[in-house]
């Protein structure tokens, strides 16, 4: 039993919650890695938050919180092998590699095997369908209905879709472990893929008071630049790494004593500039490129033209509305038509960008932010009765408290004929 010297009195600021945020990933891939049982890693590692939830507030959090939990998480997955063991059930659910060599205790210094994890979740032998979700949910510790929004469909399509790629993982027996260099390389678009959405499930969380979570963008930075060290010359990599950093370094201006802070309103000199020219640098060696790299690019593009504007009146507004065009031309996607209504809308005027909003609200109806942008165009464009209406919609719409008050502003503020 821990004693109540071990206890931390001194950090009450730390939650169960804050705690998730920081330490799930981290600990899943180290359960996995060292217990060889994706089935029941998770499992116990959600017991060892919920048993935290019951002790912590009367005994304090401990010194080690991350290592209270992985010590909770890991005697669970031990009692349930040796049930197993007992049954004459020995046999591991996930495979790995022969050179594999079980680590020492790991409770003084826990390791990082995300970047491992993120592999085995973007195994070929996974339906592409399941790859990018399966490691946000194992990986990063992202909530299935979060998830769910992420890929456009119901939280019970995806929960189906995580429990049979977990299933897929015991069948085939798919290996931990990092893969060999033409293996790797072969992963390197699901990988990249994968740590973009875990970037955008920290910039755009969805429902609840959060509006950024600085922390979960933070760590899908880290895990680019971890496989950036691994492969530097590949062009998906580079540009990953280079728009997750530029897009990351706006993070501190963002929001404002709880309020949404538009671009164009952000107060530039709390950007990081710092990453702001590493970003630029990455950008500068981007060569074209083809498939999803290419896509990549146009991307960083973006954000770096963003970026080195010194302020909002001095964006080249023409050169994103390219890059915008260029980018729905190679994916038709209705996202990429709407980003590209706004930066149209600066380049052409708020009627051009109306124009094409006209067939994205079947496309996107649940989607408020469509309407948010109608309803900013429209306002410019002198359309007040469609500006107000719009600001309705996308205030039904806005799962996010943040988001959502922003809009009730907005609304509230537009102006009359």
């Amino acid at each position: 039993m821990t004693s109540t010297s071990d206890r931390s009195s001194k950090r009450p600021e730390l939650t169960i919650e804050e705690i998730y945020r920081a330490e799930w990933g981290r600990l899943q891939s180290l359960l996995v890695s060292r217990t060889r049982r994706l089935d029941l890693a998770e499992d116990a590692l959600s017991e060892a938050f919920a048993r935290a939830a019951q002790r912590w507030p009367a005994d304090g959090v401990p010194a080690n919180p991350a290592g209270w939990l992985y010590t909770t998480a890991h005697r669970q997955v031990v009692g349930r092998l040796r049930a197993e063991a007992i049954a004459g059930r020995k046999a591991p659910l996930l495979a790995v590699r022969p050179e594999w060599v079980l680590p020492g205790d790991p409770l003084d210094e826990l390791a990082d095997d995300r970047l491992q994890l993120i592999l085995l979740c973007c195994h070929p032998a996974l339906p592409q369908e399941s790859r990018s979700g399966l490691a946000l949910r194992l990986v990063i510790g992202t909530p299935t209905e979060q998830i769910a929004r992420l890929f456009l469909v119901s939280p019970a399509t995806m929960a189906a879709r995580l429990t049979r790629a977990k299933k897929k993982i015991v069948l085939v027996g798919i290996p931990l472990g990092a893969p060999v260099e033409e293996e790797l390389r072969s992963r390197l678009d699901e990988v990249c893929r994968t740590i973009y959405l875990a970037f955008t499930a920290g910039y755009a969380p969805g429902a609840g008071p959060d509006l950024l979570r600085a922390d979960l963008s933070g760590e899908a930075v880290r895990l680019a630049a971890i496989l950036h060290d691994l492969v530097p010359d590949a062009l998906q990599v580079q540009a990953t790494l280079a728009l997750l950093v530029l897009q990351h370094s706006r993070r501190d201006a963002r929001e404002r004593n709880g309020h949404l802070v538009t671009l164009a309103e952000q107060d530039r000199s709390l950007w990081h500039h710092h990453e702001i020219r590493a970003g630029l640098g990455l950008v500068s060696g981007l060569a074209r490129g083809e498939g999803y790299a290419e896509e990549l690019r146009l991307q960083a593009l973006i954000a770096a033209e963003h970026a080195r504007a010194p302020t909002a009146q001095a964006t080249d507004w023409p050169a994103i509305a390219g890059h915008y065009a260029d980018l729905e031309r190679r994916t038709g996607s209705a996202i990429v038509r709407l980003n590209r209504a706004v930066a149209v809308g600066e380049a052409e005027g708020p009627r051009a960008g109306l124009a094409l909003l006209t067939e994205l609200g079947d496309l996107l109806s649940d989607n408020h932010r469509v309407a948010a942008v109608r309803a900013e165009l429209a306002q410019r464009a002198g359309d007040f009765e469609l500006a107000r209406a719009s600001f309705r919609t996308a205030i039904d719409l806005c799962s996010n408290d943040v988001e959502r008050s922003h809009l009730r502003a907005r609304l509230a503020g537009s102006q009359h004929p």
